[in-house]
């Protein structure tokens, strides 16, 4: 018998890769039915959304979210990886960099931007993934990829004592596919000196922040499972469905579009289904959450030629 659908939201340790917190989720929730939404980096920490038993087939809607990081830049050092973790490839003194220079290479890379990703990354080229070919001497050219910063803060600057370095903490908010440690890389390349990241802590995954995590080690403790309607109600636009809808949908019949239908935020499908606060995502091409009457999430929905199709069926 399987054990019950849903997200965890787990505060992700340093030093741990995204996998290794999977095969730790699927001992607590004896269950090998587990999966996440967005890898984090091992130095990485913070949200890492994981998914058991049904919810797992929502993570790859959750991976298209909007996320939000709080990250420190260190100028005047390029690594091989983009972060500290890699060996120190060139040097280059940050101390003469200007608020005004720093401020117009943030500038040129907040908006619509092409990025390419760093080399050691899980990207595919032929088959094989960027790292290992990197890591065997065969580092590929990485064609770049467009992605999009919603916003690019600095919200401190601190020049180190000596070393020519230059650290700033900054907050990043992006789409799906944006790399930190490129916005470390191409930050430093834009103002002269180089750059990597040294500290990336991941605050937000769609509609789930680190007020909703937990640590592994209160996992341990107290396993928590966000249900499959309010884990649904968190990322995604709601519509509330009569018995028969919700009928015709589990049995992957198609509904009227939205236009004639009662579609709601998440604060509006009831309430039994809550979002912990966090907002839904009111992206157009976002998936809309379809509920029965009773609360219970049926399906993913999403529109087209004036009908509502599943996308996934849960009940």
């Amino acid at each position: 018998m399987s054990g019950p659908s849903g997200l965890v939201i787990v505060d992700k340790p340093g030093g741990m890769t995204s996998h290794d917190v999977v095969a730790r989720i699927r001992r607590l929730a004896g269950t090998r039915r587990v999966g996440h939404a967005g890898t984090l980096d091992p130095m990485a920490t913070g949200v890492l959304v994981v998914g058991v038993e049904k919810a797992t087939r929502m993570l790859g809607y959750l991976t298209l979210t909007e996320k939000e990081y709080a990250a420190t830049i260190r100028l005047g050092q390029s690594t091989g990886t983009d972060d500290a973790e890699g060996e120190i490839t060139g040097t280059a003194s940050a101390v003469d960099v200007s608020a005004e220079t720093l401020a117009k290479a943030v500038a040129g890379l907040t908006g619509e931007i092409q990025q390419v990703p760093p080399a050691v990354s899980a990207i595919k080229v032929d088959g094989q993934r960027a790292y290992r070919l990197t890591r065997a001497g065969a580092a590929p050219e990485l064609a770049p990829r467009p992605v999009t910063v919603h916003e690019f803060a600095v919200t401190a600057v601190r020049l180190l004592s000596g070393d020519g370095l230059m650290d700033l903490d900054a907050t990043v908010r992006c789409s799906s596919g944006t790399y930190i440690r490129a916005l470390a890389r191409d930050l430093g390349a834009a103002v002269g000196t180089g750059g990597h990241l040294t500290r990336l802590r991941r605050t937000r995954v769609g509609g789930y922040g680190l007020d909703q995590a937990h640590t592994l080690d209160q996992l341990v403790e107290d396993f928590e499972v966000l249900p499959l309607a309010q884990a649904a109600s968190a990322a995604f636009p709601g519509r509330q469905l009569t018995e028969d809808e919700a009928r015709r949908l589990a049995h992957g019949g198609r509904l009227a579009a939205s236009a004639d239908a009662d579609v709601t935020g998440a604060a509006g499908v009831g309430a039994d289904v809550t979002g912990g606060g966090a907002a839904a995502v009111t992206d157009p091409r976002s998936p809309t959450a379809a509920y029965a009457p009773d609360g219970t999430l049926v399906a993913l929905l999403t529109e087209e030629s004036g009908q509502a199709r599943p996308l996934v069926v849960f009940a």
